[in-house]
């Protein structure tokens, strides 16, 4: 373990340390559940072969039902900083294929 580590430890109870990590983890879920369900009903709307409008539709209901998996996930990792990580990764691959959808005259 480095100092820096052993200093949080020593500094912090193990009470507190565990209601970070629940904070954290409720603002993955929250905060990255929202972009990543955001990213992903892009792209469904994108991706789906219907009207544009039926398409939106579609796309964010399709979404809303997606977001409940990945609040449930963010609270199943090992811990908050794997949750983050995941999120952040994942909304970026998605958003930057809707970008490059977009760009390339998908939409």
């Amino acid at each position: 373990m480095s100092a820096s580590s052993l200093l949080i430890r020593s500094r912090l109870g193990e009470r507190t340390r565990h209601r970070l990590s629940v904070a954290s983890r409720v603002m993955a879920a929250a905060v990255g559940g929202y972009l990543l369900t955001s990213a992903l009903a892009v792209l469904l709307a994108l991706l789906l072969p219907v009207a544009r409008s039926q398409a939106v539709v579609l796309g964010t209901d399709l979404g809303f039902l997606l977001a409940i998996p990945i609040l449930l996930w963010a609270f199943h990792t090992r811990s908050a900083l794997r949750a983050w990580g995941w999120l952040l990764a994942w909304t970026g691959m998605v958003a930057l294929l809707s970008w490059y959808l977009i760009r390339g005259g998908a939409a």
